[in-house]
């Protein structure tokens, strides 16, 4: 079993980390990734006790016209004895003229490791993406500029992606790559690729370390890789009160190129209201030239795991992460 085990894990790594021709970083960001895991590793399918149900929205950047939104719904849930995990994601993301619907299924066979579970993942998706240029302004009437299309054009995707996910009662970490496939996404007429969609490779990791018997710390970091762009690496540091309450905050590397104070530090608040049900809430303060044009950013957050208290639980899913 180890040496089957091995094997998957080396090649699932020689596929992740196949060198590509990328120059940007595509995927939408969000601050609480912490209660979004199977959004960036489908290999987090199963990994929580009981099914759950989680919804986020997001505005960033608030008071710029066309900036970053997004609306997501996810659910996974252990099946056969927690050895087989399934799960689903479907989010809405708008930006400037752009509208994407993303639907991700996503299935992990899970191992007994030492005293945690290892995952191993695949994943679907299909994905549709809009564009409508009719929002557009141009300097001059749009009839005389051939290259800004008439009307709204669209196309659907298809990808793949795969992950590896160990966790355990005290800590976790996760490798991934959502989406391997470098699909065309642009919409010129010729056989030449403009522009394409490409591989970002996900690590995140983090550990419970008690402080007292109703504190605890949380450390846990999440680093964004694509190839011929700067990495992004999210630092968080929560504290757990009474296992119920969290209060955080993360600092968020990029932002300007020249100066390096990074992109954003991030307050975090969530609670958990009812024994199935936990809401969360984000603010971002933004350390970039952007703050000049806009007022941060928010997300809130909404989890309910299905279920009933188990004897000596006052939670359906204690577990934070």
């Amino acid at each position: 079993m180890k040496n089957i085990i091995s094997t998957l894990i080396v090649c699932f790594l020689g596929i992740v980390l196949l060198p590509s021709m990328l120059n940007a970083q595509q995927q939408p960001l969000n601050t609480q990734f912490m209660y979004y895991k199977l959004g960036y590793n489908p290999a987090f399918a199963g990994s929580q006790e009981s099914p759950c149900v989680t919804c986020i929205y997001r505005q960033q950047w608030l008071g710029l016209d066309g900036a970053p939104s997004m609306a997501i719904a996810t659910f996974n849930m252990p099946l056969a004895n927690q050895r087989v995990g399934v799960g689903a994601n479907l989010y809405r993301h708008t930006i400037g003229i752009t509208t994407m619907y993303n639907l991700d299924g996503a299935y992990a066979y899970r191992i007994r490791l030492g005293k945690g579970m290892l995952g191993l993942g695949l994943q679907g998706s299909i994905r549709s993406m809009e564009h409508d240029f009719q929002l557009t302004t141009a300097t001059q009437p749009k009839e005389q500029d051939v290259s800004i299309p008439g009307s709204t054009r669209d196309k659907f995707l298809f990808n793949f992606g795969a992950g590896a996910y160990y966790s355990s009662d005290q800590f976790y970490f996760g490798l991934s790559a959502p989406r391997l496939l470098e699909n065309n996404i642009d919409y010129a007429d010729s056989d030449v690729f403009i522009s394409r969609e490409v591989q970002h490779v996900y690590m995140m990791g983090g550990l419970t370390l008690p402080l007292s018997e109703t504190i605890k710390i949380q450390p846990q970091a999440l680093l964004k890789y694509v190839a011929k762009a700067p990495v992004d690496f999210d630092a968080n540091v929560n504290l757990l009160l009474q296992n119920r309450y969290v209060a955080g905050l993360t600092y968020r590397l990029g932002g300007n190129k020249e100066d390096g104070t990074g992109e954003s530090i991030d307050l975090l608040l969530a609670a958990q209201i009812t024994p199935n049900i936990m809401f969360g809430i984000s603010y971002d303060y933004t350390l970039s030239d952007i703050k000049d044009y806009a007022n941060g950013s928010i997300e809130a957050s909404i989890h309910y795991c299905i279920g009933k208290t188990e004897p000596g639980k006052e939670y359906v899913n204690p577990r934070f992460f």
